[in-house]
This record gives structure tokens, sequence and C-alpha cells, in this order.
């Protein structure tokens, strides 16, 4: 089985790739709810990791925001119902499917995703300590290459999903 169009087999050891990848993401979510919880922003950890992705993807049905946050849609909806009450948020009808909402920021968001940002911008900066730019550069463009290629293991290809 081809993998992809320069790889045919996963790596030689290839549980402790799937191993590092997933403890990092966990190392990462962790401090980063630790602290957004002592950052005094007023803000669950899961709320503002609600910000962060509705600004990665503004305007989306909040559907689609929870699968790509990995929650379910009631537990999306807690945490919208706070940041609209904040004014961070607004929910809009969706055009296409009237049952379904598009989530937008405010422009009151501004300042609480500088906040968000800046204590994730403190946690890469310690957790890539002594890497050199060109290395943070690479690790960026490897993990997005491997985000999409998993996005489309997952949720397939347009002309996969037609067949």
């Amino acid at each position: 089985m081809k993998l992809s169009d320069n790889r045919t087999h996963p790596p030689a050891d290839i549980g402790q790739l799937a191993f590092l990848i997933g403890d990092a993401a966990r190392l990462l979510r962790t401090a980063l709810e630790k602290r957004v919880a002592q950052s005094g922003l007023g803000l669950t950890p899961g709320e503002a990791r609600a910000l962060i992705n509705i600004a990665a993807t503004d305007g989306s049905r909040q559907l689609d925001i929870a699968l790509r946050m990995g929650v379910e849609p009631m537990t999306l909806c807690t945490y919208l119902d706070k940041l609209q009450a904040l004014g961070l948020v607004e929910r809009q009808p969706c055009t296409v499917d009237r049952r379904a909402k598009r989530i937008n920021l405010t422009p009151a968001s501004i300042d609480m995703l500088a906040a968000i940002r800046q204590e994730l911008g403190d946690i890469l900066a310690r957790a890539t300590q002594g890497m050199d730019e060109e290395r943070c550069d690479l690790l960026a463009e490897t993990l997005k290459s491997f985000n999409a290629n998993l996005q489309t293991f997952n949720h397939g290809t347009p002309d996969e999903q037609n067949d």
C-alpha cells in the first residue's frame, strides 16, 4: 500500500512517532489550559480553545468548529453561550442550512485573542527552546502536511466521498 507520493511505508519506529505526536499535543493542551486558568482572562480553557478555533475558521458552522476541536456540539454550545455573552462572538444564520449557525468573531474579540495568543506564544517559545528558526519552520511545515494528510484520511477527498 502506498502511503504518499514519496513514502511507501511508515517510519521504522511508528509507535514512537505516534506517541511523540500524541504526547506533544497533550502537553501543549495541558500547558495552555494551565496558563489560561492562571491568566485572569475570565475564560475557561475550553472557551479560550473555542475562541482560537473560531478565529482560525471565522464564519464556520458551529458543527464544523466542534468537529475541529474534537468536542461534542453541546459542549461547544456552552462555550459559545459564554463567548457570546461576553460579546466576543456572534451567531449568524447559515444561508445554506437554516438549521445551522455560523460563528463570527466580533471586534471585541481582538484584545482577548491577542492575550490568548500571547499565552500560547510563551508556551511555544519554551517548547521550542534550543531550536533555531529553520527547525521551527520545518516543524511547522511538517505538521501542516501531517494534518492535511490526516484530514484527507479521516474525511476523504471530494472524489472519494462521491464514490
